[in-house]
């Protein structure tokens, strides 16, 4: 599922971009991830989980109220969850902590300020992630993990075979699903524009979505502007977001856009547009209290612009309802 893609012009804000494409509703909501919340990366009943305190607040877009997918800290580092059919996070090791997929963007929004940050304790730490299971369809979440910060660095993490790989640097700006990010990295070089002849793909495939927005983003005129520059980077995840259609059930990478994010980590904006929606809603972290949880129900007729006054406090955060993934403040 999705694309990602990080812009950063010299003298400008660092902004990402990202798109979710799936195969059905994934009753997303925003929702402010509480600061000094104390967390456990699996279920209370399972042996040795992964706890943490969010050294830092959050606004994080869910999936279906129990994990996060897409998010930025008060810092200015962002996580986004794709997919990738090829992942293999190896057997459960119950001498490391454990930590869900569900939960694998929040650890680190929780804990780093920065890419470097987050990358020096992917190498030095270790840790046990565990697939979990989509609701609806049981099927196992096989996912790589995009990070950014408002330097303008990015790490993409894949664990392949069970083995943790981290392409670390601000020149990883593009992600998207299949295959593993190295042989992306090798198959954009036979475009045009990379070193190679073949003209610009047009399909839906990640593989040719990984080329234009990787051209795309390259070719990008210098804003003027903040505005400007939104609009440039969704002027790309627009090129390589999907039409509805009928979904492919074996492979729910190639779906329909059904929403998108855009980040200003410079700023500490959170924009959030819906494919079934004219208007765009953005959140100013600045003037989010992070102090408790508050959520915003997106499905509300009436969001549009800036509403960051709209979310309504709760007394605890979305807990993953589904083993082994389980969330205590």
């Amino acid at each position: 599922m999705c694309t990602r893609v990080m812009w950063a012009p010299p003298g400008h804000p660092v902004v990402s971009g990202r798109n979710m494409d799936w195969l059905q509703d994934l009753g997303t909501h925003l929702w402010v991830m509480r600061r000094g919340a104390e967390r456990i990366g699996m279920g209370p009943d399972d042996a040795n989980p992964a706890r943490w305190t969010a050294t830092y607040g959050s606004v994080v877009a869910t999936g279906y109220d129990f994990c996060t997918t897409d998010g930025i800290n008060e810092a200015g580092l962002a996580a986004h969850v794709l997919w990738l059919a090829e992942a293999e996070y190896g057997d459960l090791d119950i001498a490391a902590p454990g930590l869900s997929v569900g939960l694998w963007a929040q650890y680190y929004l929780d804990r780093f300020a920065t890419v470097a940050e987050a990358v020096e304790a992917i190498r030095t730490e270790t840790l046990a992630i565990v697939p979990t299971a989509d609701p609806h369809s049981g099927r196992a979440a096989t996912v790589h993990l995009a990070l950014g910060d408002a330097t303008g660095d990015s790490a993409i993490v894949e664990y392949l075979d069970g083995q943790v790989t981290v392409h670390h640097g601000p020149t990883y700006a593009v992600m998207t699903n299949s295959p593993p990010y190295d042989q992306q990295l090798e198959l954009v070089k036979a475009y045009a524009g990379f070193g190679g002849d073949l003209p610009l793909p047009g399909t839906t495939e990640a593989s040719d979505r990984f080329v234009r927005a990787s051209y795309y983003l390259q070719r990008l005129p210098e804003p003027r502007t903040d505005r400007e520059h939104y609009a440039g980077v969704l002027s790309v995840m627009r090129n390589v977001a999907q039409p509805f259609g009928e979904p492919d059930p074996v492979r729910p990478n190639i779906s329909s856009t059904i929403w998108r994010t855009l980040v200003d980590h410079t700023n500490r904006v959170y924009a959030f547009e819906s494919s079934y929606s004219p208007d765009i809603v953005w959140v100013s972290l600045d003037r989010i209290d992070f102090s408790h949880y508050a959520r915003l129900d997106l499905t509300a007729d009436d969001l549009t612009g800036n509403v960051t006054e709209r979310f309504e406090r709760r007394d605890g955060m979305y807990a993953p309802l589904f083993s082994p993934a389980r969330t205590l403040d």
